[in-house]
Formats: structure tokens, C-alpha cells, sequence
């Protein structure tokens, strides 16, 4: 699997599941850019050791993800917070636009308020 963002996603998510010999080599692996050979030399093991370590780390997090799905419920409660403000920053413009209710104003300002702050 080549460098991406899912894996340290999902490192984040699950890595304090994983060994933490497997935790330290995709730490360094994709968290501070070490190549294979970089990592072999800091640990004293081949480069090919690392890299199965690597491999069965990250086979480790994605049956994890396709077992309990933590990172797609993340991901889709962040979309929906997006969507959540910006309904509500629609309904504050339209309310501005059409005679300025001070009470929707107030429930708009904090639906926003709620949103931002579960998204943070």
C-alpha cells in the first residue's frame, strides 16, 4: 500500500490496538517520512522485516475498519456537521434577506455554534 493519508487516519483511530513495535514502524514510516532502510538501521532488523512488520500493521488496521467502521462514522458525521452549517448559514441569510427575525437568527447562530463545536 503506498503512503497515504488513511493509513495515518487510521493509526489514529486504531493504533493503540496494534503492538507497539507496529505502532512505532508506521509511526515512522508515514508519520516522519523514514524510508524502509532508515527504519531497519534505527531498530537493528532488515529492511524486509520492516516491511512485513509494516504490511501486517496496516492489513491489522483495515480488518479493523471494516470490523467496527470508526473512521467512515467520523468522516460522515463531518460531512454532516458541514451540511448542518451550512443550512444553518443559509437559513441566517434568507432571514436577512426577508425581515430579520431575531428569534431565528438566535436558533440559527447557535445550530452553528453546535455543529463547530462537535466538529472540532
Amino acid at each position: 500500500m503506498a503512503k497515504n493519508l488513511d493509513i495515518t487516519i487510521l493509526l489514529d483511530f486504531y493504533g493503540d490496538m496494534l503492538t507497539p513495535k507496529q505502532r512505532e514502524f508506521l509511526d515512522y514510516y508515514y508519520n516522519e517520512d523514514l524510508s524502509l532502510s532508515e527504519i531497519a538501521a534505527n531498530v537493528g532488523i532488515t529492511r524486509q522485516g520492516v516491511r512485513d512488520a509494516i504490511k501486517r500493521a496496516e492489513a491489522q488496521l483495515m480488518e479493523m475498519e471494516d470490523r467496527l467502521g470508526l473512521v467512515k462514522r467520523f468522516k460522515d458525521m463531518q460531512t454532516g456537521l458541514e451540511e448542518i452549517i451550512e443550512c444553518a448559514n443559509k437559513i441566517s441569510s434568507e432571514n436577512r434577506n426577508t425581515g430579520l427575525s431575531r428569534e431565528i437568527n438566535d436558533l440559527s447562530v447557535r445550530i452553528k455554534s453546535i455543529a463547530l463545536s462537535l466538529s472540532e
